[in-house]
């Protein structure tokens, strides 16, 4: 394989225009949700002074992301997804520019930003199902797995530079300003959805109920009911296909037994003199691993054994992390973050493509549905255990077994899971 042929593969950008339009304007409100995260950040902060209220920021955003989440997979499973994306991108440039009403209103009282905060939120994760299918739907097969490491890239991207900029536009600007570059973001990323075609679901899916009774209550229960059935079949689809367990194991044991950044401010204090530089390298230096494994993931992309590099990946993630907890010098824990970054950017662009591409357009949208709960809880829970298992025994302790325990895992997914060894895109 040729050098050029190991950078990342920008060939969906050139013979798909939808995807070349969609993927710009995510860019921009990848940029503008970074911008308006740090404004949240400082805001609440400035306002209260109180970690607690800050801290329930996590709250408000958790439980829309993860409820509405679920409720936007058997509608992406129903109606044109197009639609779906247009009505829930819509209602986040509203809550964007409600909080951006603060240059003319003056500041909001403090439940009034949680309340824009988890209506923006929400109207997001409704809508996440349906765009997870848009890439499959705009891209020949092969070009699916480079599709999905664009979109990665342009998040690492986000996350690079979207807080620095947050930051200097609080400075100059203030933050209703933010929120006002977020919901311009917004807005051309909706425009950018209604310049896609439709993209009506496969009907081969469950929609044939018995007719509504009378009563509106009957009629609701009805509804609700339908869509917990469809949500159970997305999950039992995923039960039953090895490549979609699989898949989804791995994850989960990578994020629920590794995850590290909880013991991040623990193991700056222990080992690197507490000084929040450190700390904030620590992030830093994952977030750079991750846009340089998107940039040279022509190699990735272009391979046809996906389940092999999603598996080799996630053993590099645990096993860099093992190296990162056991490391004595900085610089070198800084190193293995980084190398911990690129894993995890892989893994995760091979899981996203193999879930596409192994999953029916008839229950797309459910399963998506899934992964993006298992993307958005696995990462949080892995806090939890390893905030709990620090508290129990010791920070170093915690991260040494966490990774050591993915490690395991991921090994046992691959040999009891042949279809994710055996997967191929063609």
């Amino acid at each position: 394989m040729s050098p050029g042929r190991h950078l990342v593969d920008v060939r969906p950008l050139r013979e798909s225009a939808a995807f070349r339009r969609l993927w710009l304007s995510g860019v921009l409100s990848g940029l503008g949700g970074q911008i308006a995260v740090v404004a949240v950040l400082f805001q609440v902060w400035d306002t209260t002074r109180n970690p607690y209220w800050v801290g329930a920021i996590g709250l408000f955003q958790a439980v829309p992301m993860v409820v509405l989440g679920l409720v936007g997979g058997p509608l992406a499973d129903v109606l044109d997804r197009r639609v779906v994306g247009l009505w829930s991108t819509g209602a986040q440039a509203l809550a964007a520019l409600g909080l951006a009403s603060q240059l003319v209103l003056g500041p909001h009282p403090l439940v009034v930003i949680f309340l824009l905060v988890a209506a923006q939120t929400g109207a997001g994760a409704l809508g996440a199902p349906a765009r997870r299918t848009y890439t499959t739907r705009l891209l020949p097969r092969a070009l699916v797995p480079a599709g999905i490491a664009l979109l990665m890239i342009a998040f690492q991207a986000a996350m690079l530079v979207g807080p620095a900029v947050g930051g200097i536009l609080i400075d100059v600007a203030g933050v209703a300003v933010c929120y006002l570059v977020n919901a311009v973001a917004l807005l051309v990323s909706w425009t950018a959805v209604r310049s896609l075609p439709p993209m009506r679901p496969d009907r081969a899916t469950r929609t044939d109920a018995a007719p509504a009774p009378a009563s509106a209550r009957s009629r609701l229960l009805g509804r609700v009911g339908t869509a917990v059935g469809m949500l159970g079949e997305g999950v039992v689809l995923i039960a039953r296909r090895p490549v979609l367990r699989g898949s989804f194991l791995v994850d989960l044991a990578a994020t629920l037994l590794a995850f590290p950044v909880a013991l991040f401010p623990m193991l700056n204090e222990e080992r690197f003199g507490g000084d929040p530089r450190t700390l904030g390298l620590f992030l830093s230096s994952m977030a750079v691993g991750g846009l340089l494994a998107g940039l040279w993931s022509g190699a990735v992309t272009r391979a046809h054994r996906l389940g092999l590099v999603q598996l080799g990946a996630a053993t590099v993630w645990g096993m860099a992390l093992l190296a990162f907890a056991l490391s004595g010098p900085v610089w070198l824990a800084l190193a293995f973050l980084a190398v911990a970054g690129a894993a995890d950017t892989v893994s995760v662009t091979t899981r996203a493509a193999m879930v596409q591409l192994d999953t029916a357009d008839s229950h797309l949208g459910r399963v998506s549905a899934v992964e993006h709960v298992v993307g958005v809880a696995g990462p949080d829970l892995g806090n939890l255990r390893a905030g709990v298992v620090a508290g129990l025994t010791t920070p170093a302790f915690a991260a040494v077994t966490g990774a050591a325990l993915c490690v395991v895992g991921v090994a046992v997914v691959g040999l009891t899971h042949r279809g994710v060894r055996d997967f191929r895109v063609t």
